[in-house]
């Protein structure tokens, strides 16, 4: 994503909105698109902190500073929000940030239109700041398009995955529309530029287009009798007695036999051939240590031990990849566990996102051991599909991680796409 920044945030939280974004990189590795910082769309209540003009959607994303960080926030779009059981007051403007948010957001597809541009879903995200633990908004409030949420780099690329989902992807120059939109002096990215970041160039010839007129028609030829069939297998073994008949049976059925077992076995390393080098958004993944099976307990440690301890799971699978971002090599383990429960892993997940809480230590630590000594404070992903958790750490293989660094927490984020053996 290419970012472009007109002039200052007009929030706090909008220096975390624009480090998120640019954390995924230029191109369209990650999404792609063009992130303009500080425009105000014709209409707009106020000024935004980000519009993310993406091949195949545009968000708008409004920053909100709260009185201070905030451990849970009730952020329904119709009623005022709820802040750690308080109603949330603000004296210089509306007690729901959300519906500035979907004002902006309707001012600039109001605006699209008149324009004639390409009709692309406009959505909104609300990103709160210092810090917010948990956020809660209803269903149909989803629905509509409006995502409430602290500016992290995994949360950011989760809504933004959920809320571009325009049927085919937008054109240069409807990307260009859309920009003059915002504002004039984005005309200055060029055609080459736009396609980097995922807007396909419409003014390329297509080969599907191409005349065919030119083509010299190849006039059919008899076909040649095919050649006489020797008499079959079926003829051979009539002509044999019993017991050679059945010897000859045998001999072909163990070839039969070894014959689907190389096959299956050719497919089953060519499988572990995939997955041990992959690539996810252009970053590549090597593996350099797997285990599968063991004990979930055994494997976790701090609050996640214990609770595996009440909770035992069905499956677990560790691997150990070495991958690059940013210049810089990073090592990143990948754990799937299989709980059998939707619930148990819902509950799971929490706890994980829970800072202190512990977690599942990498395939090559030491038993007993948190972690191998390269994890320590490596940054986190947890993704839950029904019964079944994937945890991810990213750190650097050489000097110290942080998990706020953006990059890792990026790194992370791809890694939940990885493919793990069946």
């Amino acid at each position: 994503m290419r970012v472009v920044r007109l002039g200052e945030e007009p929030t706090e939280i909008g220096a975390d909105i624009r480090a998120a974004v640019t954390a995924w990189g230029p191109g369209d590795g990650v999404f792609g698109g063009v992130a303009v910082c500080g425009a105000r769309p014709p209409g707009a209540p106020r000024a935004l902190d980000a519009v993310l003009v993406l091949p195949r959607g545009i968000v708008v994303v409004l920053g909100v500073d709260l009185p201070g960080s905030v451990l849970s926030l009730e952020a329904p779009v119709q009623t005022p929000w709820t802040v750690d059981g308080w109603p949330l007051l603000r004296q210089e403007a509306a007690v729901n940030p959300a519906l500035a948010a979907l004002e902006s957001a309707s001012a600039l597809a109001r605006a699209l239109q008149t324009r004639g541009a390409e009709p692309l879903p406009v959505a909104a995200i609300v990103a709160v700041g210092p810090y917010v633990e948990r956020v809660t908004q209803p269903t149909g409030d989803l629905h509509r398009g409006v995502r409430v949420l602290y500016p992290s780099t995994t949360s950011m690329l989760a809504a933004v995955r959920e809320l571009a989902t325009y049927e085919r992807a937008c054109g240069v120059e409807a990307a260009r529309a859309v920009l003059d939109v915002l504002d004039e002096g984005t005309r200055s990215l060029s055609v080459a530029e736009l396609t980097a970041e995922g807007f396909p160039d419409s003014v390329a010839p297509d080969l599907a287009a191409a005349s065919t007129l030119l083509i010299p028609k190849v006039a059919d030829e008899p076909r040649p009798e095919p050649p006489a069939r020797p008499a079959g297998l079926r003829g051979r073994l009539a002509a044999l007695p019993g017991r050679s008949k059945l010897l000859v049976l045998g001999a072909v059925a163990l070839v039969l036999v070894g014959a689907v077992s190389a096959l299956l076995m050719a497919g089953a390393s060519e499988e572990e051939r995939e997955v041990a080098a992959q690539q996810v958004d252009g970053v590549a993944f090597t593996r350099t240590s797997a285990e599968r099976g063991g004990d979930c307990t055994e494997a976790a440690f701090g609050d996640v031990r214990a609770w595996f301890q009440r909770h035992p799971c069905e499956g677990l699978s560790r691997q150990v990849f070495d991958g690059e971002t940013a210049g810089r090599s990073a090592v990143v383990s990948v754990a799937v566990v299989d709980l059998g429960s939707a619930t148990s892993a819902r509950n799971l997940r929490e706890l994980l996102n829970t800072p202190g809480s512990g977690g599942i230590a990498d395939a090559g630590a030491e038993p007993g051991a948190p972690s191998s000594p390269e994890f320590a404070d490596a940054a986190a992903a947890v993704q839950q599909t029904g019964g079944r958790l994937r945890v991810v750490q990213a750190a650097w293989a050489e000097g110290g991680s942080d998990p706020d660094d953006v990059s890792l927490r990026a790194l992370a984020e791809r890694a939940l796409r990885l493919r793990t053996p069946a």
